[in-house]
């Protein structure tokens, strides 16, 4: 094997470990993980927000109740003053129990006016609560947009470097030996994508172990296009 086959081998390493990192990148982009905090952001927001809606809900439907009570208490008010001043009946006593069913009947209404005064004070800072929510969704819908543009156009700019890589690499590699790329895939797959790497001094570049003296003694006195491998990891060692 050529010296010059291996330095092309180690130069595909250097491409495949860009072309890794940007593809780590590519999955880590800021404006991703921005995206993705701003979507959890709006689900606790939602979460909240339907708590409240669901307590302004309960209020409301009370409310509703007592009005609809206020408003059956006062047609029954109506209808027993009309017959109360209408003079269709003249017996005294069912003019006094008229009388003070007109006057229970006031009592009540008035009552019943408070309960409903109260709710209402009840669901003002509900309302104001779920305003201020509805607020900062859509501040939060403003900056998903904005961080999907972003990621759109980070997400084609490393796509575009990638490609780059990519169309290199498979311009190298078509010059490399068969056996040795066939070798150096096998070895990538195996070895969290590193299948060659320099020997620096006693150290592998990939595992960056120290090669033993007595291995290092031998790999000397071999021919210089001679295939390599570390003992300790087993990558391909270019000298």
């Amino acid at each position: 094997m050529s010296s010059a086959a291996l330095e092309a081998l180690l130069a595909l390493q250097g491409l495949d470990t860009a072309a890794d990192q940007r593809r780590h990148h590519l999955e880590h982009l800021p404006a991703r993980q921005s995206l993705a905090a701003l979507g959890a952001r709006r689900a606790e927001l939602s979460r909240r927000r339907a708590e409240v809606a669901s307590r302004r809900e309960e209020v409301f439907a009370r409310q509703a109740s007592l009005e609809a009570q206020l408003e059956a208490t006062e047609a029954r008010r109506r209808e027993v003053s009309a017959r109360l001043y209408g003079g269709s009946v003249s017996a005294s006593r069912d003019l006094q129990a008229m009388a003070g069913e007109v006057d229970a009947l006031g009592t009540r209404a008035s009552g019943l006016e408070d309960e409903v005064l109260a709710l209402l004070e009840e669901l003002e800072p509900l309302d104001a609560e779920l305003g201020a929510f509805d607020a900062e969704d859509a501040g939060l819908v403003a900056g998903e947009e904005a961080a999907r543009a972003e990621l759109a156009g980070a997400e084609d700019e490393v796509r575009a470097e990638l490609e780059g890589l990519l169309a290199e690499r498979e311009a190298l590699a078509a010059g490399l030996p068969a056996e040795l790329l066939a070798t150096y895939e096998r070895l990538r797959a195996r070895l969290g994508g590193v299948g060659a790497a320099r020997l620096a001094g006693d150290r592998c570049g990939g595992c960056h172990l120290a090669l033993p003296a007595t291995e290092l003694d031998r790999i000397r006195h071999l021919p210089e296009d001679a295939v390599v491998t570390c003992e300790q990891c087993g990558r391909v060692l270019v000298r």
